[in-house]
């Protein structure tokens, strides 16, 4: 049976020591902005892809690199659609034994699109690579491959990171930044940047340099997005002054994160975002394991109780603006 396969047990999540975890019914469909499918140590993409959709997410943007994932771009293109298929396929298999994806209260499953229709990913060269990007033309003809893609909604992950595992100096790394700007203002694409500091609690170099490229660049129109945010209030308000969108990811939920929940509550609702960054930042109470898609909706679920907490804004609302503001950013039709 495929719900053996995909199911630990008959529920989606055990805990390390193999209690349950009870996936809340999610009060909106749910998007998973930023979710890598090609770094698994050894869940099977459209596997992963069909267990977020029991969960209830039913969009889902994964990044892709030109520089390190993508040797070829018909062999990626071919590999997603078959990714695609393999979901829809599992799906069907599911519904056929039984098992549904989890819908909103007073929403028919019929009314909304299954996950594999809302399969689609974004190109851009991680910071790590920014030499190699300004250096290899090879690496920018594949980027705009991708980007030409119908399937292909931004442009990202780039961005500039000073952090422990950073082999490349900020200087390095500002010349490719502002390229890949550059590229999603021409094409009229949003762009999902990866903004990293060096340790230290006051150590706000790479945020404060991306700062002031978003002002001597400009925002793409469709908007730009602080993937996987983890810092705090202070950090963050500038970025939205500018009209960025802040996404929140399995960090938000670990106990020590005081400051992240607290950027949570004072982004506004129109510019808020949840994301996995899967397979990385497991969420509470998973986190040590292997993040997927499916888990952005114990994120999202954080998210909307803590805002309700500090009567900011009910649960049902942080979920619906979670949903349309992902579906508004990459351009798709609300639903």
């Amino acid at each position: 049976m495929v719900a053996k396969n995909l199911l630990e047990d008959g529920v989606l999540f055990r805990t390390k020591k193999g209690k349950p975890v009870e996936m809340p019914v999610p009060l909106a469909p749910l998007a998973d902005t930023h979710g890598h499918l090609t770094s698994f140590r050894k869940l099977k993409p459209e596997v992963a892809v069909a267990r977020a959709a029991l969960a209830g997410v039913r969009l889902l943007a994964v990044p892709v690199d030109p520089a390190d994932d993508v040797p070829g771009v018909p062999a990626f293109l071919a590999w997603f659609e078959q990714v695609r298929e393999g979901t829809a396929r599992l799906l069907r298999e599911l519904a056929r034994e039984g098992v549904e994806p989890l819908t909103p209260p007073g929403v028919s499953a019929e009314s909304l699109p299954p996950l594999s229709d809302n399969l689609y990913f974004l190109a851009g060269v991680h910071p790590y690579g920014a030499r190699r990007f300004m250096e290899d033309p090879s690496i920018r003809e594949r980027l705009e491959a991708l980007l030409d893609d119908p399937r292909c909604v931004g442009v990202g992950e780039f961005g500039l990171d000073v952090g422990p595992w950073s082999e490349l100096s900020l200087e390095e790394q500002v010349p490719a930044m502002r390229e890949h700007l550059r590229i999603a203002c021409e094409r009229d694409l949003p762009a999902e940047l990866h903004i990293r500091d060096g340790e230290g609690p006051l150590e706000t170099a790479a945020h404060d340099c991306a700062l002031e490229l978003l002002r001597e660049e400009s925002l793409p129109r469709r908007g730009c997005v602080l993937h996987c945010f983890t810092s705090g209030p202070k950090v963050m308000e500038p970025f939205i002054e500018l009209g960025c969108h802040v996404a929140f990811g399995g960090a938000s939920t670990f106990g020590r994160s005081d400051d992240i929940r607290a950027a949570a509550l004072q982004c506004p609702e129109q510019l808020l975002l949840c994301e996995t960054d899967s397979p990385y930042m497991a969420p509470v109470p998973l986190r040590g394991r292997e993040c997927e898609p499916a888990m952005v909706s114990l994120t999202a679920h954080n998210l909307a109780c803590v805002r309700e907490e500090a009567d900011i804004s009910s649960a049902r609302q942080t979920y619906e603006a979670l949903w349309h503001n992902a579906l508004a950013l990459f351009g798709l039709p609300q639903v």
